[in-house]
């Protein structure tokens, strides 16, 4: 593949793949927690917590990139706060990989917490009775059966956050080397006369990846559901 793509195409693919990983790995214990939240507790103020979850998936991309500006740049309360011990999300990749990440919640949420109420309850009772702490029911009951629709919300979280614009581009601007993602590169590309090859061919890198990973995704969403099908 480096034969094929240029040194600017190369280097947008792999800051990409490298703000969709901490992008998932970072919103994974958030995104279980709030999909066991909304699967299995009754508390007061559930609908709004899904409606949170749910809202960068409704809000334009753009305003999502708009308010995580407003929190997190050197000016406002939260990013001076972060600034002053060494941390900085606003034109940074680190940024581009929260903006992704927030991005990419909702469809991780989604299909964790499909998963999770697959599960039949009564299996995890049957564990309880026995003398099961709660946390050992959920590792060796619920998690197991729930591992492929989790690894397939991770999935999509992460071709989502590879496919991430307008969050990130108004949050991290379109920096090469330092912000520029994949769609960030094609949009670059596209304003250059003469570099309709590059942006096609970056067209066709961000279509095998987010075909590969629907293909994943509902190759696991089957297993997951014979598996608890079969429980």
């Amino acid at each position: 593949m480096s034969d094929w793509l240029g040194p600017q195409e190369w280097q947008a693919v792999m800051l990409s793949l490298r703000v969709a990983f901490w992008a998932v790995l970072a919103a994974t214990p958030l995104a279980l927690l709030a999909a066991y939240a909304l699967a299995r507790w009754r508390f007061p103020g559930k609908q709004i917590l899904n409606g949170l979850v749910h809202l960068p998936l409704i809000l334009p991309p753009v305003v999502t990139g708009y308010i995580l500006l407003n929190i997190f740049s050197p000016r406002a309360a939260v990013g001076s706060a972060l600034e002053a011990i060494g941390i900085r999300f606003a034109f940074s990749w680190a940024g581009a990989a929260l903006a992704a990440g927030v991005m990419a919640f909702p469809l991780m949420v989604r299909a964790m917490r499909l998963s999770l109420e697959a599960v039949d309850p009564k299996l995890e009772q049957a564990a309880a009775t026995l003398g099961a702490s709660r946390l050992w029911v959920f590792l060796t009951v619920t998690l197991p059966l729930t591992l492929p629709g989790i690894i397939a919300g991770l999935v999509l979280g992460f071709a989502k956050a590879m496919g991430e614009f307008g969050a990130t581009i108004t949050f991290v601007s379109n920096i090469p080397g330092q912000t520029r993602t994949l769609p960030s590169a094609i949009y670059a590309f596209l304003q250059q006369p003469g570099q309709e090859g590059a942006a096609l061919r970056l067209v066709l890198v961000s279509v095998v990846i987010a075909m590969g990973a629907l293909l994943v995704s509902e190759w696991l969403a089957r297993r997951a559901a014979k598996r608890v099908g079969s429980a």
